[in-house]
């Protein structure tokens, strides 16, 4: 009787506690060395304040569509944090993990191994979707940004852009060998990204063919899908589609490349 216990498997709500104190012991390491969560929640805010106090921010301008450039940045640092997240604070974990041999100690143990990369993926997921609200409230009540005018439309630009760059943050874990090679490699990945985002030439500014280019990488996906949520338009399905094939080609080479050891 005792073996054949042993051997029928955890009832749900035991695997939902299990999976919760995974997810609990990952929130408790990241609040240890929060670098990288911080920089996710604190830097779209400080970039928030020093725009704002340049007078000519909170001006609209012709230029821009009668939007004032504090309108337009508010996505850009929305997808600012969303990377920073995911580039930085969900591939260091992973690859530390690996150095130290926990991930190569974890896929010997009757815990999924998937679990750590889900646990990850939720205290990541909830960094992020602080950091946005923050960013979002701020913007709006301190500084008179552009009330976003179709939440609904910002809320799935916004979970696209997630669902888009985590598998890009676990790729980037799969490939690199040490959390030093993770965080060159999300160096390199995030600042041409971060151009094309618009963060140091507005997309609206940028020539028809830069603005292509911008369209097709995605964080200027993002901005461009979640710009058209925050002026009440439902973005339009190209950038919405680069969006998820960015996911799926993404998620397919994590899954493919990703190593335990």
């Amino acid at each position: 009787m005792s073996s054949l216990s042993l051997s029928r498997p955890r009832p749900r709500p035991a695997r939902r506690a299990a999976f919760g104190q995974v997810v609990l012991n990952e929130a408790r390491l990241a609040r240890r060395q929060p670098a990288s969560l911080i920089a996710g929640i604190v830097m779209p805010v400080v970039l928030l304040v020093i725009f704002s106090a340049v007078p000519s921010f909170r001006q609209p301008a012709a230029n821009l569509g009668g939007l004032t450039p504090l309108d337009v940045y508010v996505p850009i640092l929305i997808v600012l944090s969303l990377a920073l997240l995911t580039l930085f604070g969900l591939p260091m974990p992973l690859t530390t993990y690996r150095e130290l041999g926990v991930l190569r100690r974890l896929s010997t143990t009757p815990v999924p191994p998937w679990w750590l990369l889900a646990a990850q993926g939720v205290v990541q997921l909830c960094v992020a979707l602080t950091g946005i609200v923050i960013l979002l409230v701020t913007s709006v009540t301190v500084y008179g940004a552009l009330v976003p005018e179709s939440p609904g439309a910002l809320v799935l630009s916004i979970a696209l852009t997630a669902t888009a760059l985590f598998p890009m943050g676990l790729l980037i874990a799969s490939v690199a060998r040490t959390a030093t090679g993770a965080s060159v490699i999300g160096r390199l990945a995030l600042f041409p990204m971060l151009f094309f985002a618009g963060m140091w030439w507005p997309r609206e500014l940028m020539p028809g063919v830069l603005q292509g280019v911008s369209g097709c990488t995605p964080l200027g996906a993002a901005v461009e899908a979640m710009q058209d949520s925050m002026q009440g338009q439902f973005p339009s399905a190209a950038p919405l589609l680069v969006l998820v094939a960015y996911a799926l080609v993404f998620g397919f080479l994590a899954k493919r490349l990703f190593r335990w050891e």
